[in-house]
């Protein structure tokens, strides 16, 4: 049974953390999967590290994989960072802050193995995916984004933004050496090299829930960040 390893980028997830733990172990547990969860804290103010490190006790360090860096250094580094103490077979990226939920990862590593995929990418866009919590204007920023990137770059995947998906760890590590971005648009442009380097991506639809503690961190600046790596992207794949 190959080993999972998952990243969690978190900044300011105290509230969060302790229960996307739980239902990660359980589903793995469940499962009978091999397992261990990377967090890669940003230097969180709020206490998310010393909750990592509670948890770390509770279901041991082989599991619970504690790597904080010095502040926020945007997203696509903290997946660097992580990958540096990942010691997977396959590699799942998430969100902490329980918008995506661990009981689709089964759905996940099944569509992997029906093809041998290199990337299996979770979709709000496919039937039987879709978002909860969300305002109308927050929908339409997002399937607006979402569609401009299907028109100009044509990808292989319905859901560029996404960012919980399953990877070979030599895809990611093939996609990661070819990323130019580190923010937002670092989701995106995964996808679009993984298209370059003629990796193989299946699709599971995945039920997106906004956030019940803490802030979103999508502001004004990651959508003008957003829209010139979109750009960025087109002038130069």
């Amino acid at each position: 049974m190959p080993k999972y390893s998952v990243l969690l980028p978190t900044y300011e997830e105290r509230d969060n953390l302790a229960l996307i733990v739980w239902l990660l172990a359980k589903t793995f547990d469940e499962q009978k999967i091999d397992y261990e969860i990377i967090v890669v804290d940003d230097n969180s103010p709020d206490g998310t590290q010393e909750v990592a490190t509670e948890l770390q006790r509770v279901y041991g360090e082989n599991r619970i994989l504690l790597k904080p860096r010095a502040g926020k250094l945007g997203l696509g580094s903290a997946y660097i960072h992580g990958m540096k103490y990942a010691s997977g077979e396959f590699v799942i990226i998430m969100d902490a802050d329980l918008s995506h939920h661990p009981k689709f990862i089964p759905q996940f590593i099944a569509k992997q193995q029906e093809k041998d995929y290199d990337i299996v990418s979770g979709t709000r866009y496919a039937r039987g995916g879709g978002v909860y919590g969300w305002d109308l204007r927050r929908k339409v920023v997002s399937r607006g984004a979402n569609f401009v990137a299907q028109i100009l770059l044509s990808p292989p995947a319905s859901d560029l933004t996404g960012s919980f998906r399953l990877y070979k760890r030599k895809a990611l590590e093939a996609c990661i050496a070819n990323c130019v971005s580190r923010g937002y648009v670092f989701q995106m442009e995964m996808i679009v090299r993984a298209a370059q380097l003629n990796l193989s991506v299946g699709e599971v639809p995945i039920t997106f829930v906004d956030r019940v503690y803490g802030e979103s961190k999508l502001g004004g600046n990651e959508i003008v960040a957003y829209l010139k790596g979109l750009l960025t992207l087109f002038a130069t794949v």
